[in-house]
Formats: structure tokens, sequence, C-alpha cells
């Protein structure tokens, strides 16, 4: 179904962002997975619009105030904390 639209250095440029590694072959069936879902989009382009209903209900239930965690609590089971925060990796 593709007709690569989606150039390999796209994937790896993309797998790379992700911190994904990929091999060569991997890459190439990415790069045809992806052509095939953009080409899907161009399908999707082709649905008609169809009139909606103007008056839409709102069917969710309404918010609720619970009590909340203390800070001890929410912090109980992180794997690293620093001045009563959460401490994550550093990101480049």
């Amino acid at each position: 179904m593709s007709d690569s639209v989606v150039d390999p250095e796209e994937v790896r440029h993309v797998a790379d962002l992700a911190r994904v590694d990929l091999d060569d072959a991997a890459v190439e069936r990415f790069t045809e997975q992806f052509a095939d879902i953009l080409a899907y989009f161009e399908t999707l382009d082709e649905v008609p619009e169809i009139e909606r209903e103007e008056e839409l209900a709102n069917v969710m239930r309404p918010d609720e105030a619970h009590e909340c965690l203390s800070q001890e609590e929410a912090l109980r089971n992180a794997a690293e904390t620093e001045d009563g925060f959460f401490k994550g990796p550093r990101v480049s």
C-alpha cells in the first residue's frame, strides 16, 4: 500500500528523538508502516462530512473534591527525591 513517502532517514531521526535503537531491518519495516499510516490518513480526508446535532448533552459526571495525599505520602515510593520533590533523570 505504500509509495515510499517516508524517508528512512526520517524514521532514524524519529527513533533518535524517542531514544530507540533500530537496526536496518527495523528501519525498513517502520518506513513501510509509516507510509501505510499516512496513506490511511489520506483515505480519511476523503470521508464526507455530515451534519451533526446542534445541541449536545454533557454526559460526564461533575467533579467531586476528595482529600489529597500529603507530600510525605506522595513521595513515599519515589525512587529519588530532592528538597521535597520527585527527582527524575536529567533531560538533555
